[in-house]
């Protein structure tokens, strides 16, 4: 594994403890019964029963599970260990089978020999992937003839606008691949109060990238949409809505992108 990997799995292992008894996550609520999916995926990935179901990158397992509820066979894929223990926890205790691998995305064609009829990622995943080209052709590997992707992203322009911006929306650093990786010392945890001092590395993808990783992968994009709502507070001027969505002063911007594609 890249040696980046290796020290973005440390923190994402490190996270897990304080995620699972956060409020943003809120595991109670999950198992009693409170749905984790938002209507935005719900909506568009339409009827799921009865199809099997890959999760790329699933955390702790409550999209996973989720989409177990409503009738999927569902795996999840996630390169932590310490996620996968409590994702396997988290289906034993909520009732719902669940299957769930530990692997790097890039290695799980080696240990998962299977096709779905759906593939699924969403919110806070491509960021952590330093092939995107690589991560289309695992993609298309893992879906069956007729089956479809669906990915709800955070919008990387919202990244390109960074954390603070004085007198309304500015551009602070490039919408633009770098390339080569952001390493971030330590930091913040988006979900919880726990903070830490461990080395992260994050990437960079415009939505044009993503989009063309995927054709180039053999898929047809069915559609791309763009909404003006994040999934978290990713800037300090956001307010949030009555549906649970964090926007900005007047919707000017796209904070959320969607894409389904067919195989």
């Amino acid at each position: 594994m890249d040696e980046r990997l290796k020290s973005n799995r440390t923190m994402w292992n490190a996270l897990v403890g304080p995620h699972v008894k956060s409020e943003f996550y809120d595991v109670a609520g999950f198992k009693a019964g409170k749905d984790w999916l938002r209507p935005l995926e719900i909506e568009e990935m339409g009827d799921v029963a009865g199809k099997s179901l890959l999760h790329l990158q699933c955390h702790f397992g409550q999209d996973t599970i989720s989409w177990g509820r409503r009738g999927a066979k569902a795996t999840g894929a996630d390169f932590s260990g310490e996620a996968i223990k409590e994702a396997n926890k988290l289906s034993r205790e909520t009732g719902v089978k669940a299957n769930f691998i530990c692997s790097d995305i890039f290695a799980l064609p080696e240990k998962l020999d299977e096709k779905f009829d759906i593939v699924y990622t969403s919110y806070g995943v491509i960021g952590w992937l330093p092939d995107i080209n690589r991560w289309g052709e695992i993609v298309a590997h893992f879906l069956k003839p007729g089956g479809f992707f669906y990915i709800a992203e955070i919008h990387p322009l919202l990244f390109a606008m960074g954390e603070k911006a004085e007198g309304g929306l500015r551009i602070m650093t490039s919408y633009f691949s770098k390339g080569e990786p952001e390493r971030y010392e330590g930091g913040a945890d988006y979900a919880s109060e726990f903070t830490h001092d461990l080395t992260s590395y994050e990437w960079q993808f415009t939505v044009g990238e993503v989009v063309t990783a995927l054709c180039r992968a053999g898929l047809s994009i069915q559609y791309l949409h763009e909404f003006p709502v994040c999934c978290y507070r990713g800037r300090p001027d956001m307010y949030q809505d009555n549906n649970g969505w964090w926007r900005l002063a007047g919707d000017k911007v796209p904070l959320t992108f969607s894409i389904k594609a067919v195989k």
